[in-house]
């Protein structure tokens, strides 16, 4: 029996999401959690990638041709879904004290705009597939982030989820299966050899571009401990 390609994409991509997970400062956070600082800083982080979705969304869907109308048709049910989730991180942030305004102006850190950059040039110049890749990493990520470190996260914090702050997290980790069979029909409907193997390359691309992003806070945390 052949792989679907779900499972092709998760057995190729295996080593670049162990890596991932091994970063220091993910592994810490889902296990220990972090501080009220770290926290913020990755949520500032997440807000300034995640806006960027439905434009990337956007853009994909004008780079399909007539042929590709079974993506198209999932892109536009994705596109629904992601509508509005960046607000959510800018409310997390003010539950928390944090300043809403300050995150959401402020240029986020190079790691992030090198992610975000990589989505726009990925769907313009190489395929509108290519985001898929894209999808995977930053989606699944997401929800294995949230199911393992939001628990940790508020025990270091020393709060719970009714008091405001995780709701970006906690949207994730209560994603059910049904989203995740959603997005491997959507995979499944990717049937060239072509095409499978740039969303790969792609999720390869996005695991070594988004752990840039969690080293970059880490630094971050060592700059402030170091003042």
């Amino acid at each position: 029996m052949s792989l679907s390609f779900y499972d092709q994409l998760l057995r190729e991509t295996a080593a670049e999401r162990a890596g991932f997970c091994a970063i220091p400062v993910i592994s810490s956070a889902v296990t220990v959690g972090v501080d009220k600082a770290l926290y913020l800083d990755f949520l500032a982080s997440a807000y300034h990638h995640v806006r960027h979705t439905c434009p990337l969304l956007g853009l994909a869907l004008s780079r399909c041709q007539v042929t590709d109308e079974p993506y198209r048709a999932g892109l536009l049910d994705y596109l629904e879904e992601e509508k509005g989730h960046e607000a959510w991180i800018l409310d997390d942030i003010e539950a928390l004290g944090g300043d809403r305004q300050h995150a959401a102006h402020a240029l986020p850190a190079l790691a992030v705009r090198q992610l975000v950059a990589y989505g726009y040039f990925a769907i313009e110049h190489v395929s509108p597939y290519a985001l898929l890749g894209m999808i995977h990493v930053l989606e699944g990520m997401s929800v294995a982030l949230a199911q393992a470190g939001a628990t940790a996260i508020q025990r270091s914090l020393g709060v719970d989820a009714a008091s405001g702050g995780f709701l970006y997290l906690t949207s994730h980790g209560h994603l059910d299966e049904s989203h995740l069979d959603a997005f491997a029909r959507l995979l499944a409907r990717i049937d060239t050899p072509e095409r499978r193997t740039l969303v790969i390359q792609a999720a390869k691309d996005v695991y070594r571009l988004y752990g840039d992003v969690f080293r970059d806070l880490a630094r971050t945390v060592e700059a402030r401990h170091a003042a």
